[in-house]
């Protein structure tokens, strides 16, 4: 299996032997323990639990520190889901580190995008504001509703204002530059969703190209 769990700690550069300069994102990814083995026979489907970072105990709930009684693993803060065709390969408490990567994989990445708050249709949907000239009433209002007596109602799916960002976002095909199993770091070409601090899934891409 190739995904791991880390946050987002930042971006920078770093230069190749060439002297090209590359930006990269910095990914804190510590190791990850197993926490449940999830089957089809008992769940429907074959995945492993995993846990991520640290938490106080008076932080967890009672279902929460029996989970983790179970496993016999320490109290973790997130948990996250892996699909894998074979789960026998793993054991309860197995630690899995940036070490599954190495520097020329790529990898898909995921995250909660920055919430930019409401937001009007020029901002959200990248549309025209209108003539800014002597005369002009329409600036950057959302545009016609569309028809009045037919179909008397505005269509769904219409671009409006509204709540930006802050959804599920997964940026395909991502590079690593560099692996760092030291400080456990990943260096990740480009950018990726979310704000500094912010929770992220690495997987093996799904595409080639």
């Amino acid at each position: 299996m190739k995904g791991i769990v880390g946050k987002k700690v930042g971006m920078t550069q770093i230069f190749t032997e060439a002297g090209d300069v590359v930006p990269v994102t910095v990914i804190e990814a510590k190791p990850m323990v197993v926490v449940q083995k999830k089957t089809v026979e008992t769940d429907g489907y074959n995945a492993i639990q995993v846990g991520f970072g640290e938490i106080k105990e008076k932080n967890i709930n009672q279902p929460k520190k029996g989970h983790y009684a179970k496993a016999g693993v320490a109290y973790k803060r997130v948990l996250k889901e892996f699909a894998l065709e074979d789960v026998e390969a793993f054991e309860l408490g197995q630690e899995i580190s940036v070490a599954v990567f190495t520097a020329g994989d790529h990898i898909d990445a995921t995250g909660i995008s920055k919430g930019k708050g409401f937001s009007g249709t020029i901002k959200r949907h990248n549309q025209s504001r209108g003539p800014m000239s002597h005369g002009s009433h329409y600036h950057r209002a959302p545009g016609s509703m569309g028809s009045s007596s037919s179909p008397s109602r505005v269509f769904k799916g219409k671009k409006l204002p509204g709540q930006m960002g802050h959804v599920k976002v997964t940026v395909q095909n991502l590079e690593i530059v560099q692996v760092d199993e030291e400080n456990n770091m990943l260096l990740v070409k480009g950018a990726v969703p979310g704000p500094k601090g912010g929770m992220l899934t690495l997987k093996a891409t799904v595409k080639t190209k």
